[in-house]
């Protein structure tokens, strides 16, 4: 039975790490759709190759430092309990890849690649992995001590904090760092509106999202006992409340209506093992309302250009979710209990500290060193045509 047992945990982990790593091909079909056509071809590639170093370096160290489990050791180990170490390092994995992923979303249109693809090892390598540490594997005693300042520890069962909040905070520096895309924000006021590429592409994307999503937060639990309906209709509600919120804040904008689940569902990672459905609704709702809300804001008001606005929706959704496991995750409002508002809000704030930190520190360097943005006229031309040397339709511009 224990053979059996864990034979099936390693086929249940294994399901969400292919559930997880088709995700990526949202992230990339979110972003193609969502820049100019002139810059589809970089999106793709950026996500795979991301992906890519993501997986040497969490392999050769971002695991380590995140569980002290190294793989320099004989096959016939790593084999053991059939393989159940490496298959974990798997399904995380394409949390942590989902770090650049999401970053990626941000400095579209204009930023170097080769930069881009250090600052993916130094994040997935150190920055992300230390916090995970933290926060999932009791790394400094730093769960302890909230736990006796508050009575409980930071819950985060998915990741609205450790993996969207951190994605959505170090892109933002890097954003500000980059700079605005040429002629976005005019000397006289007026902002050049730069509409999406493709909302089939962008919808496709979130849809991809929205469906691995549910291998993102029911497979948290890493064992087959430890499934939970409740995880997966509270991941179900909060998509539907990201949506509507969206659908209705956005004035039924396709944009905002294919962002909203997105939303909702960053939100929920948090507290999915603890509320109550509705609750779950609610949270979805105001992340779908913050979206909407503060993405505006940031593009039109603060001209901070954030192509597919991952400060927003990574960033504060995931800080809402932090936020919102703690309250609606309550036995007051239906949830779970076994949590703290407090315990909730610092740990919330040390993963958002965290995160500006390394994005000061990771895109700052690489601005100084090496430069974080293409020329003038590499980005008037196309991420395509100059860094790939091919356009996503040359056939169709041959024939022009």
């Amino acid at each position: 039975m224990e053979a059996l047992k864990q034979g099936l945990d390693a086929l249940f982990l294994l399901l969400g790490a292919v559930m997880v790593l088709a995700m990526h091909a949202g992230f990339a079909f979110l972003e193609l759709g969502t820049v100019r056509r002139k810059n589809q071809v970089n999106a793709l590639v950026k996500i795979l190759v991301d992906f890519s170093v993501s997986t040497v370096v969490y392999f050769l160290v971002g695991y380590s430092v995140a569980y002290g489990t190294s793989f320099f050791t004989g096959a016939e180990q790593l084999a053991a309990k059939n393989g159940y170490e490496l298959i974990r390092f798997f399904f995380l994995l394409t949390f942590a890849a989902a770090i650049p992923a999401i970053i990626s979303g941000g400095i579209a249109e204009r930023a170097k690649f080769w930069p881009q693809l250090i600052a993916t090892a130094v994040i997935v390598g150190i920055i992300y992995p230390f916090f995970e540490g933290v926060v999932w594997n009791q790394h400094l005693g730093v769960q302890a001590w909230i736990k006796e300042l508050t009575g409980a520890e930071f819950h985060d069962f998915a990741g609205s904090v450790v993996v969207h909040a951190l994605g959505g905070w170090i892109a933002l520096p890097a954003v500000i760092l980059l700079g605005a895309r040429s002629n976005r924000y005019r000397k006289d006021g007026a902002i050049s509106a730069h509409p999406p590429s493709s909302i089939p592409f962008l919808a496709l994307g979130a849809w991809i999202l929205t469906v691995g999503w549910f291998g993102f937060n029911v497979m948290s639990a890493q064992a087959l006992d430890k499934i939970s309906g409740l995880v997966a209709v509270n991941s179900l509600m909060a998509m539907v409340g990201g949506t509507l919120a969206a659908l209705v804040m956005g004035k039924n904008d396709p944009g905002f209506v294919h962002n909203g689940p997105l939303a909702g569902l960053v939100a929920v990672c948090a507290g999915s093992d603890l509320m109550h459905p509705l609750g779950a609704l609610v949270v979805g709702a105001v992340a779908g309302s913050i979206f909407v809300v503060m993405f505006t804001l940031t593009q039109n008001k603060w001209k901070i250009d954030d192509v597919l606005g991952v400060w927003p929706l990574h960033g504060l959704c995931g800080t809402w979710g932090g936020l919102a496991a703690g309250i609606f995750g309550s036995k007051a409002l239906g949830g779970l209990g076994g949590i703290s508002v407090s315990g909730q809000v610092i740990g919330t704030a040390l993963g958002v500290a965290w995160a500006l930190l390394g994005g000061v520190v990771v895109y700052g360097v690489l601005k100084v060193t090496m430069g974080l943005r293409l020329s003038q006229e590499e980005e008037f031309d196309g991420a395509d045509l100059s860094i790939h040397m091919i356009s996503a339709t040359p056939e169709r511009e041959a024939n022009w």
